[in-house]
C-alpha cells in the first residue's frame, strides 16, 4: 500500500517538473496548452476602395489598360506613374469641358478617349519634359450617371429621331439602329452613314457587323453624331 502511495506521488512530481521546464524554456507553451488557436476570419476588403483602384495598383503594364470604355464629363479615374514607386494612386475627375487635370502637365483632353488612349497621350507629354520613361496606369473609378449627349438617327429605320447616349456603355451604330426599332423594309444596310459634328464621315457596312459578326467594324458614337440609313435602289 505504502509502495503504491510513493509511486503516485513520484508520478505527480515528474509531471509538474516537466510542465515547469516547458513553460520556462518555451513561453508560448502555457498559451498553447490552454486553448487551441481559432483561425482568424479573413479580413474583407474595405468597401470604400473601388475595385478599379486595386486594379491600377496591381498593374504595371500599359498593354492591359481598357481600350473599350470612352470617358466623358464627371467620370473619375485612378492615375499612377509606375516609375514614381508611389504606393497610392490619385483619383482624378474629368471636368465639364471633358478635360482631365494631370499632375505636372495640367489639363489634357479626355472626353471620347479610352483609358489606354489617354494613358499614352499623358505618357508622351510626361516624357517630353519630366520623365526619361513613364509607364502611365489609368483606370475608370466611377462613371458619371449623366447622359453623354444625343445622337440622331434618320432614314430607313422604324423610329427616327434623337437618342440619349447611355452613360454606362459604349454606344455604337448597331445599338442605335436597334433602339430605333431596326431597319426599314428597304434599308441599305451596307451603306449606313455617320456624320460627325466636325464634318467627318464614316460609311459602315452593318450587314457585316450584325449578320456576319464583324463587330470590330462597328463605330462608337459620340455626342451629336448623325446616323443616316439610305434605301436600296429597287429595279422595276
Amino acid at each position: 500500500m505504502r509502495l503504491r502511495f510513493y509511486a503516485f506521488h513520484f508520478a505527480v512530481i515528474i509531471s509538474v517538473s516537466a510542465a515547469a521546464y516547458a513553460q520556462r524554456y518555451n513561453p508560448g507553451y502555457a498559451d498553447e496548452a490552454a486553448a487551441t488557436p481559432v483561425p482568424a476570419a479573413a479580413k474583407s476588403p474595405s468597401a470604400d476602395v473601388p475595385p478599379t483602384t486595386s486594379t491600377v495598383m496591381r498593374t504595371n503594364s500599359m498593354a492591359v489598360l481598357d481600350d473599350k470604355k470612352r470617358l466623358g464629363p464627371n467620370d473619375y479615374v485612378s492615375f499612377r506613374v509606375v516609375e514614381d514607386r508611389d504606393n497610392e494612386s490619385q483619383r482624378l475627375r474629368v471636368n465639364d469641358n471633358g478635360e482631365l487635370e494631370v499632375p505636372y502637365i495640367g489639363l489634357v483632353p479626355a472626353q471620347g478617349k479610352t483609358c489606354k488612349e489617354l494613358a499614352f497621350t499623358i505618357k508622351s507629354s510626361l516624357e517630353r519634359e519630366y520623365y526619361y520613361h513613364a509607364t502611365v496606369i489609368l483606370a475608370v473609378d466611377r462613371v458619371s450617371e449623366k447622359s453623354r449627349g444625343k445622337v440622331y438617327v434618320y432614314g430607313s429605320v422604324k423610329a427616327q429621331g434623337p437618342q440619349e447616349i447611355p452613360a454606362d456603355e459604349n454606344y455604337t451604330v448597331s445599338k442605335a439602329i436597334i433602339r430605333a426599332g431596326g431597319f426599314g423594309d428597304f434599308a441599305n444596310k451596307r451603306k449606313v452613314k455617320v456624320t460627325r459634328k466636325n464634318g467627318k464621315e464614316f460609311t459602315i457596312d452593318l450587314k457585316r457587323v450584325i449578320e456576319e459578326a464583324h463587330t470590330e467594324e462597328d463605330v462608337v458614337l459620340v455626342p451629336d453624331d448623325q446616323i443616316y440609313v439610305p434605301q436600296r435602289l429597287i429595279n422595276m
